[in-house]
C-alpha cells in the first residue's frame, strides 16, 4: 500500500509539468522516483518536491512562452498596437481641441485654457505612432510609444502623493500606452496591420475614433449658450448637450455607430486573432472596472474632504497587479480552449477515418 501511496503522491507532483511533456515522459520519471525511494517510503522527499515543482515551472514557462511566438500572436499585436494609438490619438487630440473650442454652455467668466506643449506632444506623437506601424516602421513606432509611457512615468507619477485622484485618473490611459507600446514590440514582419486588417478594417479602425472625436467637438460647440438656473431648457445625457433630446439621441446614434465599426472591423478577423486582440485590451478594461468599483468610496471621500487622501499600499498593489494578471489568466484561458478545440477536432478526424 505505501508504493501506491507514493506514486499516487508523486503523480500529483508530475502535474505542475506541462501536459505536452507528461504525456511523453511522465512514466518514465514516475518509475525513476520510485526506483530511488526508501524501503516503506509513503510520501515524496522534500528534495524531490523541490526539484519537481521548480523544473515543472520552468518547463510551463517555457512552452507559455513559446505559445507567445505564435503568428496569430504577432498579428494580434500589430492590430492592438495600431488600435490603442489611434484611440489615444483621438483622446490627445480631444484634450488639445478642447484647450481653443469655445463653450456656449460654459458659465461667463469659464474660457479655454491655453494649449501647452505636453498637449501638442502627445498629439504629434501618438500621430507618429500610427503612421510608422503604417509605414512598417515597427521600431520607431514602438521608441515613440515607450517615450509615451515614459513621459507619463514622468510628468505624471510624481504627484501620486499630492494628487493622487489625478493619477488614478489618468492610469486607463496610461495602460492603454503599454498596451500599445507592449504590442508594438513583438516581433511582425512589415506592414503586417495593412496586410492583416485589409483597406476596409484599416479605415474603419482609423476614422472611428476621429469621427467620434469630431461629434464630440461638434456637440460642445453647438451646446445652448449658458442662461439661468431658472431659464434653462436643454437636454444632458452625461457629457453631451443639447437643446432637444431628438438631437442627443442622434449624437448618441453617431457614437454608436462609430464604435460599432471598430467592434466589427476586429470581431470579423480570424478567431485566433480576436481572441488574442480581446486578451491584450482585457487589462486595461479590469483596471478600469476597479477604478470605477473598488475605488468609488475612496474618490468620493477625497473630494469630500477638500484633500488628498493617500491610497494605502494594498490600493496600490491592487492597482498594479490588476492588469497583469488579467493578461495572464486571459491569455491561459485562450490557450486551453484552443487546446481543446485542437484535441475534439483530432477525435472528429479519428472517427471519420474509422467509418472509412
Amino acid at each position: 500500500m505505501s508504493s501506491e501511496d507514493l506514486e499516487r503522491r508523486y503523480r500529483r507532483l508530475l502535474v505542475v509539468y506541462p501536459w505536452e511533456h507528461r504525456r511523453v515522459y511522465e512514466d518514465e520519471m514516475l518509475a525513476v522516483l520510485l526506483a530511488g525511494a526508501r524501503p516503506g517510503q509513503r510520501r515524496p522527499a522534500a528534495a524531490d518536491v523541490r526539484n519537481l515543482v521548480g523544473a515543472g515551472l520552468r518547463a510551463r514557462l517555457r512552452v507559455g512562452a513559446r505559445g507567445f511566438t505564435e503568428p496569430s500572436w504577432s498579428d494580434a499585436a500589430t492590430v492592438t498596437g495600431l488600435l490603442v494609438a489611434a484611440v489615444l490619438l483621438a483622446l490627445a487630440g480631444r484634450a488639445l481641441l478642447d484647450q481653443f473650442v469655445l463653450t456656449p454652455g460654459r458659465p461667463p467668466g469659464f474660457g479655454s485654457n491655453t494649449a501647452d506643449l505636453v498637449d501638442w506632444l502627445r498629439v504629434a506623437g501618438w500621430a507618429g505612432v500610427c503612421a510608422a506601424v503604417l509605414l512598417g516602421w515597427r521600431w520607431v513606432a514602438a521608441g515613440l510609444a515607450w517615450a509615451g509611457v515614459l513621459g507619463w512615468g514622468a510628468l505624471v507619477a510624481p504627484q501620486s502623493g499630492d494628487n493622487p485622484t489625478y493619477v488614478v485618473d489618468t492610469l486607463p490611459q496610461f495602460a492603454l500606452a503599454v498596451v500599445a507600446a507592449a504590442a508594438l514590440t513583438v516581433p511582425a514582419p512589415r506592414r503586417r496591420a495593412i496586410a492583416v486588417l485589409g483597406v476596409r478594417r484599416l479605415l474603419a479602425l482609423l476614422l472611428a475614433p476621429a469621427a467620434m472625436v469630431a461629434l464630440l467637438v461638434t456637440n460642445r460647440v453647438t451646446s445652448p449658450a449658458f442662461v439661468s438656473v431658472d431659464g434653462a431648457s436643454y437636454q444632458v445625457f452625461y457629457d453631451l448637450e443639447a437643446s432637444s433630446e431628438l438631437v442627443i439621441w442622434l449624437y448618441v446614434a453617431g457614437l454608436a455607430v462609430a464604435t460599432l465599426a471598430m467592434v466589427m472591423a476586429v470581431v470579423t478577423l480570424t478567431p485566433q486573432v480576436r481572441r488574442r486582440i480581446v486578451v491584450m485590451l482585457l487589462p486595461v478594461a479590469a483596471l478600469a472596472l476597479v477604478i470605477d468599483s473598488a475605488l468609488a468610496g475612496w474618490f468620493t471621500s477625497t473630494m469630500n474632504m477638500g484633500r488628498a487622501i493617500a491610497l494605502v499600499p494594498a490600493q496600490w498593489a491592487m492597482l498594479v497587479l490588476v492588469a497583469p494578471v488579467t493578461f495572464l489568466a486571459g491569455a491561459l484561458l485562450v490557450r486551453r480552449r484552443e487546446e481543446t478545440l485542437r484535441m475534439v477536432a483530432l477525435g472528429r478526424s479519428a472517427d471519420r477515418e474509422r467509418k472509412n
